[in-house]
């Protein structure tokens, strides 16, 4: 085999690509991402307001009527549980407000079970439709969070 004397000459190259450089680049909110934050925020605060007035009706009686009360029918504890669902539907909002992983993955598997208890109750109706475009969209967009 004949040797050549160009297989063993380094081999060089003219022009190199630049140095890859980490951006602080936030790629843009969607919109859709941003109406489903304000609407999750908006019923949380409903959620924490609910419960306590409820508790404030129950503490302070005379003193705070009992026509605010938002859920008549729930005790103590049911008001507990329904001011800490609030807070925590408050913490998903403000992290899909944020564009966090997580929240997006959270409201998908929220989104995806009331869309499956639709289904198989029967309910077939405009909201189950609607539930299964949303779920639909929060997969297309997952792209977008970090």
């Amino acid at each position: 085999m004949p040797s050549s004397a160009s297989s063993d000459a380094p081999v060089t190259f003219d022009h190199l690509p630049p140095p890859w450089q980490p951006t602080a680049e936030i790629p843009r909110r969607p919109l859709g991402v941003a109406v489903i934050a304000v609407l999750i925020a908006l019923g949380a605060l409903v959620l924490i307001l609910a419960g306590l007035l409820y508790l404030l009706t129950q503490y302070f009686g005379p003193l705070v009527p009992s026509s605010l009360n938002l859920i008549p029918t729930v005790d103590l504890f049911g008001a507990v549980i329904v001011v800490v669902l609030g807070a925590a539907l408050l913490a998903i909002a403000t992290s899909l407000w944020r564009q966090e992983t997580w929240a997006l993955w959270t409201t998908i598997v929220l989104v995806f079970a009331v869309t499956a208890y639709l289904f198989f109750t029967g309910s077939i109706t405009v909201l189950f439709l609607i539930f299964v475009v949303l779920f639909v969209y929060l997969i297309s967009v997952r792209r977008y969070f970090y």
